[in-house]
Order: C-alpha cells, then structure tokens, then sequence
C-alpha cells in the first residue's frame, strides 16, 4: 500500500527497516542519533502536548486548524515538530530563519499562529521583538536551553495515556487531501504568498521521486541535510530519505559543512548552485596555492574535466587522461566530499554547466533539477544513469507529471503535486491555475523531445528600447563562468542597450594584482583601477561572443560588496532580488546610461 500521509513514514520505517540513526545532530561536538522508536515516541509525546495546551483542529477546514509556526535551523527536532503537528490536525508554518521581522510579522499575523517553535537565542529575540504586533501567538518553545523561555521538551512530560490515544483517532481521521502545510515564499517581489499543499501534493512528489533515488543505490548509506528545511527542496526530500529509511545527519552550520562532510561520509546530498559555486571556488583556490608540479598536475585535470561530454563518444587517448586525472586530483575532491558521495542534487536555480561538467568528470555526479515550491516541488531531473542526464536543461520529467508549453513559451504543470492555492488569496491563484494547469512563469524548451531547458524567467525576461527581447539568465550564468565574477545582475528593460552590475570575485581579483603588482588596498578603491577595469573589459568582451549583438553587455559597473540576504539582496534560496538591487544601485544604472 502506497503512503498517504507524510507522517506514515515513521511507521512505513518501523515495519520495513528501523534505523538506529533515523535523525542525528551534533550535541556539544558529538552526534546524538535518534532511533525510528523514539523519533515515533517523541512525535506521539509532542503531539499529545500540543493538545494538552489547547491547540487543536477545531474541524479539519483549513481556517478551523490552529496554525503552528517553525522559525529554526536544520536540526532533528525541526522534523519531529513538522510530524507531531500533522498527526494531532495543526497546520506547519515554516519560516526561514533568515526571514526579516516585517516579513516575520506579518506571516505570523497573516496565517494567525498560536504557538512557534524557535531554535536558539537570536531568533528567540528576534520573535521577542515583534510578539506584542501579534495578538494571535500565544506559546514560543525554543530547541535550546534559554534563560526565559520555554523548552520544547516541557511538552513531552506528563503526557496521559489516553492523550496519546487520542492523537492516534485524530491522526487516523486525517487524509491525504487535507492541509499539511503552508509555505510563505518570499520570492523576488512583493509580499509574501502562502502556499497551501496537502498532504497528497508532497507525497505524490515523494513516491515520484523514489526511482530517481532508486538509481543511485544509497541503501544503508546516509544523507546530509543543510538545505533549510523551510524550502520545500530540502523537505520533501528528506520525507524520500524517511521512507526509503536513509538516516538523515543535519550539518552543524554552513561554515561546518566541509568539516561535516568528512565526518558523516554521505552518499547523498542536496545544495543550490550558489552553495555548489562556493565548493568549486575553495577548491580552485586551494589548488593555486599549490606549488610546481603539483600545481601543473591540478590545473591539467580541470582543463580535462572541462573537456568533459556525456552521452558521447570520448577518445581513448581523452578516457587515459581522464583516468590519471581521476586517479591524481579528482580522487582528492571526492576525499574533502566525505569519499562516499554518489551524486549531488541541485536546484532553486540554474547552475552553471561548466561546474556540472567538471564535477561530473570527477565522478561526482550532479544531478541538476526544477520545480517550484507550488509543484511540492519537482517537475523534472536529471538523473543518475548517464543515459537520462543532459548538460544544460533540467531533465526529464518525474512520474506523475504532466507538462505543457504555452503559445508565449510558459512551461505549464499538471498533477497531484500542483499546489491546493495561495492562502486566503483565491484571486492570486486563479491566476495562476487554470484548467488544472499551474502556470509557472518559466520559459522553457525542449532538447531531444525529452529533456527540458528553462531559458528564462517570463518576468525577467525585457525590451530593450529598440524593441528588441533579453533574457538575462543565460547570459549571467555565461558570465559566472569566469573566476573573476562573483555575481552579476544584467539590467536594459527599456534601454538602448544591454548593460550589468558585476561583483567582482575579490579573492581571485587580489591574486591576480598581486601578480601584475597592482596595489589592493580595499574593494571600493580596486574597482576604480584602470587596469582593474580592462581586465573585467576582457571578460566580458570573451563572454560576449557567445551571444548576438542585442543580447551583449556594452556596458558595466564594478560594485565593492557582494550581495547577500542580510542586505536584503537575495531570496533565502539565493535567487537575486532584482527589484530590490534595481532600487539600490539606481543611481549607479542612471550612470551607466547617461554616459
């Protein structure tokens, strides 16, 4: 019998294989690892807390379910709340930890929360600030230990019996058409959504994806999870992990992943390819410090791996080399990845195919992949066997989906993974579905009627002034290509011509004026050099070519600090603000344009 519920994983567990480590997180610098067993008691205890202070389904509609917020980093209890809410008929609000207080405030007053999980001090203050804007919040538990605060596990003690029997009615009253969760996307503009998905939406996409996981044999292996859990990427995955029963190990901070890596020895994980640029970045810094014949050794294998292709041919003369390379250098990378990874899964935004060729050249197989968090949220991917994996697009599509491009070039989704609408806002989703079709604002094409290629974002896509269309995104992911640009933002809606806003990658910029004895005294003075600026002139005139004459930047400005989600420059999942930097940097743009 097929899963229902997301929360049937753990007894799907306990009957086909039980793990020792279903959940493990790090505790004072060792892992505490959490069996099925007692990841079922705890979410049986919880949920049979959360009843015992009033929190309730009043009835089953999605306005009479209290609603209980998750402000937290990745750790082991973040899940056991997620399936404890679900089995006693509350709905799961999800927030980024990153999330600013207004945003924060208004979620918590939009969808009405009643209780919120917090995990530490910071984000403890940070709720603290807003609390009295929110009539509606009542109880704030926190994972930590804090002076003044509630801990999670006061909900676990005193637990009655007939508590716990009575979360067993209620959770077997619940079906797969019901609520499950609403997740507010930031997005790149405008006030935050809240997607509805159901149960049946979320599971639909699990067993869909079972086969693409399936693939890659990671039976009695282990997972790493550092991917917020807010984003619906990195929690249906870990449902796919609960029920093929993979033990899933959370990261101790981003700062601690290569450290985490090494130590848990995944087969798997998931990342978006800002977090997989990051990895290449150290790697090729790493291996400029390297000295003589090492050095030749490292930047050899790399030219080699660029050369990388899939699905063809390849010399016997290329297969020796890529060989030693594997043998020499690569065998190092995979080493710093834990030695045991299989594949990477990437998405939330497009990654750039030179880093996928590279990596997949190091048997390091990434495994590119779309969708959005209204699809629950994949649509296709890349998968593990060479033969269904195409550089450059997206993949095939998962079982159970279905897709269409519209006349204008809009990829369109059907399917029990199509979201249930946006939370008190019917007219949004009626724009959004139509005819059972999400619309999802995408274009797309297809490469050999059976890989999809997303070429732009409907929305980000202008007219130049002469009338002529852009479409940034390929041509900003050209320009990342290069070491020496970090990020990049291509402006010209309504212009004459095709311009960008370009942070440099500093750490390669400082070695290279080091080498041509140009003096670096601080990002905002370097930026102005002259020869600072003929070096990006090059760069960008070498990327150009690989565009026509409307789509190259003619134009463009050097900017001294990189863009962040503190700053409010980027979305949680690292996707640019382009309204935002429009309206930071607009005096900047007006330069470019005036001159």
């Amino acid at each position: 019998m097929k899963p229902q519920r997301l929360f049937d994983c753990i007894d799907y567990q306990l009957k086909n294989a039980p793990l020792p480590d279903m959940f493990a997180g790090k505790v004072d610098g060792i892992w505490e690892k959490y069996s099925t067993q007692q990841v079922k008691d705890t979410v049986d205890q919880l949920a049979a807390g959360l009843l015992n202070i009033g929190i309730s389904a009043n009835d089953m509609s999605i306005e009479g379910r209290d609603k209980i917020a998750m402000l937290s980093f990745n750790r082991p209890e973040w899940l056991m709340v997620d399936m404890a809410v679900q089995k006693m008929g509350a709905v799961l609000v999800p927030i980024y930890p990153t999330t600013n207080v207004h945003e924060l405030e208004f979620i918590l007053n939009d969808a009405q929360v009643k209780a919120i999980f917090i995990s530490d001090k910071m984000l403890f203050e940070k709720v603290q600030s807003i609390r009295s804007q929110v009539q509606s919040l009542k109880y704030i538990f926190t994972f930590d230990v804090l002076v003044d605060a509630t801990h999670w596990k006061t909900l676990l003690q005193n637990t009655q019996p007939e508590r716990i029997s009575e979360v067993s009615i209620i959770s077997q009253k619940i079906t797969c058409e019901d609520l499950a969760t609403i997740i507010y996307t930031s997005g790149t503009t405008g006030t935050p959504k809240g997607v509805m998905l159901s149960h049946k939406n979320i599971v639909s996409n699990v067993i869909n994806c079972f086969e693409v996981f399936n693939d890659i044999q990671i039976q009695g292996e282990r997972a790493l999870s550092f991917l917020p859990l807010n984003h619906i990427f990195e929690k249906m995955v870990s449902y796919v992990y609960l029920f093929m029963s993979i033990p899933i190990y959370y990261a101790e901070s981003l700062d601690k992943i290569a450290d985490n890596l090494k130590e848990v020895k995944p087969a798997v994980f998931t990342t978006v390819p800002r977090l997989l640029e990051k990895v290449y970045e150290k790697i090729m810094m790493k291996g400029k410090g390297l000295k003589g014949i090492k050095k030749i050794l490292f930047f050899w294998a790399v030219n080699v791996g660029d050369k990388f292709e899939i699905n063809k041919k390849r010399s016997f003369w290329y297969n020796i080399q890529l060989a030693i390379a594997n043998k020499l250098v690569f065998s190092k990378w995979r080493a710093a990845l834990g030695e045991k990874v299989k594949a990477i899964v990437t998405g939330s935004a497009p990654c750039q195919v030179r880093l996928i060729r590279i990596f997949t050249a190091a048997k390091i197989v990434i495994m590119e992949g779309y969708g959005l968090t209204e699809t629950s949220p994949v649509i296709s991917v890349n998968r593990f066997v060479a033969k269904d994996r195409c550089f450059g697009t997206i993949g095939p599509l998962i079982p159970g989906v279905d897709v269409k491009i519209a006349e204008d070039g809009e990829l369109c989704c059907k399917g029990d993974n199509v979201m249930i609408g946006y939370y008190k806002q019917s007219n949004l989703t009626s724009e959004v579905i139509k005819d059972g079709w999400f619309y999802t604002g995408d274009i797309a094409t297809w490469v050999d009627k059976r890989f999809l290629k997303i070429t732009d974002r409907k929305k980000e896509i202008f007219k130049t002034s002469g009338g002529k269309w852009v479409a940034p995104q390929p041509i900003e992911n050209k320009m990342k290509e290069s070491n020496f640009i970090e990020q990049i933002m291509v402006v010209g809606p309504n212009r004459k011509f095709t311009a960008a806003l370009i942070v440099p990658a500093f750490h390669n910029l400082k070695n290279w004026c080091a080498k041509n004895n140009i003096l670096f005294e601080t990002q905002e003075k370097v930026i102005q050099n002259p020869k600072v600026i003929a070096l990006y002139q090059q760069v960008v005139d070498k990327c150009n070519e690989a565009f026509n004459h409307v789509e190259q930047v003619k134009k463009f400005e050097l900017l001294p600090n990189e863009w962040t989600i503190e700053a409010g420059e980027l979305t949680p999942t690292l996707k640019l603000k382009r309204n935002v930097i429009m309206e930071k940097y607009f005096m900047i743009v007006e330069k470019i344009y005036s001159e």
